[in-house]
Parts: structure tokens; C-alpha cells; sequence
């Protein structure tokens, strides 16, 4: 199936030039008042189509990425805000195990940080 698109796509295109070229007053339009009609209508006609499509193309592309932005942005948001909802009701739960939880968050800082320098300093 893979080796027989091209070959579809081709036939496909072929066609539509045939089509454009060989088949008079299909396409008729107005600009300003004017008809516009024959081989130079249809090809105006498909040039002003595939025009709106590319547009239509860019318009989604650039919808797409704005929101995976926000939505990445609002991710980092929700985890941050549920991180410090989870210390604070740990903090509520057992306000005793405050000080430890605090020496464990220094300490895995620390160990990340002395990892990082290990790696770079092999690394050079």
C-alpha cells in the first residue's frame, strides 16, 4: 500500500491539470463586477482556494502552539500549587515532622547539587 501513493498521487495530480487545462467554463467568478471564466478562472479559482487553505494551515499552527503554552504554563502552576497545598496539610496534620521534612528538602538539594558538580567536573 505504501509503494502504490505516490503512484495515486500522481495519477490524482494529472488529473486536475488535465482537468484545468482541457475543460473550459468550469470555473467562473467575479472581481469587481468582472467574470472571470475559462482555464485563467480555474486557475485563479485554485490559486485563491489553496490561498484560503495555507491560511487556514497557519491559523491552526499558530492556535496549536499558543495553547500548548498556556496549557504548559497552567501545568507548572497546578503542580506548584499542589505541592505547597501537600506541605501545608502535612504541616496541619503533623506540625511536629515540619523541621524534618525541611532538613530532608535541604538535604536532597544539597545531594542534586553535589550530583550536578560531580557530572560537570567529570565532564571537563
Amino acid at each position: 500500500m505504501k509503494k502504490i501513493v505516490p503512484y495515486i498521487v500522481l495519477i490524482l495530480c494529472a488529473l486536475l491539470l488535465w482537468d484545468l487545462l482541457f475543460s473550459f467554463g468550469d470555473a467562473t467568478f467575479h472581481i469587481d463586477g468582472d467574470t472571470v471564466d475559462g482555464p485563467v478562472g480555474a486557475a485563479l479559482a485554485l490559486l485563491f482556494g489553496a490561498g484560503g487553505a495555507i491560511l487556514g494551515v497557519v491559523v491552526a499552527v499558530v492556535v496549536g502552539v499558543v495553547l500548548a503554552v498556556v496549557f504548559a504554563g497552567v501545568g507548572v502552576v497546578l503542580l506548584a500549587a499542589l505541592g505547597v497545598a501537600g506541605v501545608a496539610v502535612a504541616a496541619a496534620i503533623v506540625p511536629f515532622m515540619l523541621p524534618l521534612l525541611a532538613l530532608v528538602l535541604i538535604w536532597y538539594l544539597v545531594q542534586r547539587s553535589r550530583k550536578n558538580r560531580v557530572v560537570h567536573a567529570q565532564a571537563v
